[in-house]
This record gives structure tokens, sequence and C-alpha cells, in this order.
């Protein structure tokens, strides 16, 4: 809670749920990350928070953009930001969607399959091709290890492919998870990562690009690291696989940019017990899985909840949002406890939900409409 975020709250009194976004965060935490990575391109992760706002300001503060989509990528186009600023960074696109995103001047784009080399050497001849490739997600309470990604083993071959193709191998992508815990999770990438550029190297295949993916996190419930302990242990990486002779360097954060600036006031709408004698609570909110919480998908990120109770006697509760849908259970397992005096009608807080949120809102599940979002 920022005290601008405070005042709006104060003065406003916004119908719930609402998001409400600092933009001097935003730019705090942009900025910050410049700072420690110097010699690495930001490349902001747009999914994470797509907001108009949030992409202009980082506009102006030079950010590069990295685009799941061609959607994202004309969303940018559209507020001028140009092509050279912009990398498609999913390992799934439809061939027209390359198509469309290199008429358009796009000329970097991931891979991690020789089916989709085949279709960006038709659909976007001589473009500038890396590869994304699996590593160990241990540490994040989001992890990102399955489904985009190939074994390291084969990104070799897939390069030496792209080569065959006309395009260019330009290097090499990995993800250590979302709001990673461990500082030391990029050490085994890194490693693998000069592997994989020494293999290609003996193959004719030189190498100049290292993409570091994101991974830098909010703070939510469990108490994280700052950001020097994360960004120190990846140049002391860089320093020990990689020597004094760095290739271009870029990484795509997206949830450590604006988290940390938003914060999603909600209203209490039901608080009830299964049974007289029941232990535990439930506290139904106006938000839920379907209205901008999709990250607490089996608990996984634990959100900080503040109320105006707070400082008094505590309970045990199932936090759970407001549709008919029995998934729509926010918090169970997690051992949340709320005050006693929590009422129906109080309006809560729930913390650093800047990012994956209102970009992840259902468009009118049970009818309820999209997250409102404010930004200041």
């Amino acid at each position: 809670m920022t005290p601008k975020i405070e005042q709006f709250f104060a003065e406003s009194q916004p119908d719930t749920p609402c998001l409400v976004v600092d933009l001097d965060i935003v730019a705090q935490n942009y900025r910050r990350l410049c700072d420690e990575l110097p010699d690495t391109e930001i490349y902001y992760a747009v999914k994470a928070n797509p907001a108009e706002p949030v992409l202009a300001l980082l506009r102006d503060l030079d950010s590069k953009f990295d685009a799941a989509s061609i959607y994202e990528i004309e969303q940018c186009l559209a507020l001028d930001i140009t092509p050279d600023r912009l990398s498609f960074g999913h390992t799934v696109k439809k061939e027209s969607h390359i198509r469309r995103a290199f008429d358009t001047g796009i000329r970097q784009f991931a891979f991690d399959s020789i089916q989709e080399l085949e279709k960006l050497a038709r659909a976007a001849p001589g473009a500038s091709v890396y590869c994304r490739y699996l590593t160990p997600n241990d540490g994040a309470d989001w992890p990102l290890s399955e489904k985009f990604g190939c074994n390291p083993d084969y990104a070799v071959e897939l390069l030496c492919n792209a080569a065959d193709l006309g395009l260019i191998p330009s290097g090499v992508s990995f993800h250590v998870g979302s709001q990673q815990r461990n500082a030391g999770a990029w050490d085994a990438a890194l490693s693998t990562a000069a592997r994989i550029y020494s293999d290609a190297a003996g193959r004719g295949i030189e190498l100049s690009m290292l993409n570091l993916g994101g991974g830098f996190p909010s703070h939510y419930r469990t108490p994280m690291s700052e950001l020097p302990v994360h960004t120190d242990a990846i140049k002391l990486s860089l320093k020990r696989h990689f020597g004094d002779d760095l290739p271009r360097i870029i990484a795509e954060p997206g949830r450590y940019i604006p988290g940390d600036a938003g914060v999603i006031q909600s209203e209490v709408v039901l608080i009830s017990r299964k049974s007289p004698d029941a232990e535990k609570r439930w506290v139904y909110l106006d938000i839920g899985k379907f209205g901008g919480l999709p990250e607490v998908l089996d608990e996984a990120i634990q959100y900080r909840i503040r109320t105006p109770h707070d400082g008094v006697e505590t309970g045990p509760v199932i936090l759970a949002g407001p549709t008919c849908d029995e998934v729509d259970v926010i918090y169970d397992a997690a051992g949340y406890e709320l005050p006693l005096d929590l009422a129906v009608g109080d309006r809560i807080e729930v913390l650093s939900t800047g990012a994956y949120t209102a970009s992840y809102s259902s468009v009118g599940f049970n009818g309820f409409p999209p997250l409102k979002e404010y930004y200041i």
C-alpha cells in the first residue's frame, strides 16, 4: 500500500472489486532493475500487466517489450513503440501471426521445436531466432518448467536447423520460474547456456544473445530476498560461466515491475460457518479466481491481506470468491487467519496485485464484469 493508493481509496471510494496501480512504483522498479543489471537489456513481459498507462510509462523510460501474441505486438505498435524494441517471445505461434508480426518489422522470435522453426522460415525469412530450453524451476512459486522449452541437449540441433532454414540463430533463453525465491536458480540455467554456446560453436554456430527470462519476485505472504540478492547472484554466475566475454544479455521481467505497485480492494460479501461449532469461518469476497486472482490456483501465490480490523484477535478462515462455482475457493490449506471482528460490508485490500490480475480477469463469468482498473 502506498500513500497515493491510500489517498485514492479514501477520496474516491470506488466500487469493488478494483485494482489500483501506483505508476511511480512501476517506474521505480524498472529503474532499480536497470541499475542492478546495467549490462542487460530489459524487455518487459507485456502479459504481466498490458494496461496502456503501464506500457506508455515504460516506453518513455526506454524499455523494450516481450510480447506473447500478435495482439500484444499490435497494442505496443499502436502506442508508438517501434518494432526494433519488440520481441515475439512465445514459442507457440500461428503462422499467420508470425507473418503479421514480421510484416510490421518484428525480427526477433522465440522457438523450441523444429515445427515452429519451419513456420518461422516460411513466414519470417531471415529473422533472428532464439531457442528456449528447459531448466529446473525449484524454488519458484509459479513454475514454468513443462509447457515451454526443449531438452537442452536438443537445443544445439535446433539451432543448427535454424541456420539450415535460412534463419539467424542468435541465442538461447530459459525461465527459472515466476516468483523465484531461490537466487541460485539462475546458476544451473547459465551453466547449461554456456554448454550450449560451446557445443554450437563446435558445429559452426556462433551465438550472440542470452535471454535470462524473468523470475524476479514481488512481495507476497512469504518474505522474499530483495532484488540485489538475485541480481548479484546472476552477475556472479555470468562471470563464472562466460568470463569477461559476455554475449548480448537480455531479461524479460514481468511480475517484478508492476507487482508491488498494485492493490486490489474487495468487499466482504458473506461470513458464515458450515455448522455452529465449525472452527473455520468461510469469508466470501467479491473477487475470486475468475475475477482477477487466478494465481491462487493450488494456493500457489499467497497474497498479503489487509483489513480495517488488523491488530485484534484473529481466527482461521477459508477465503472464497463470489461466483457460483465450486472451484472458486481462494485459500483453504494455506492457514490464513483474519480478525474475528471482520464483518460483511468491510473493505479489505489484497496487496502486491499489480501483475497477473486484471489481465487474467474473466470477461463475464456469471455475469460479473472484468476487474476495474485505476492507474494513478
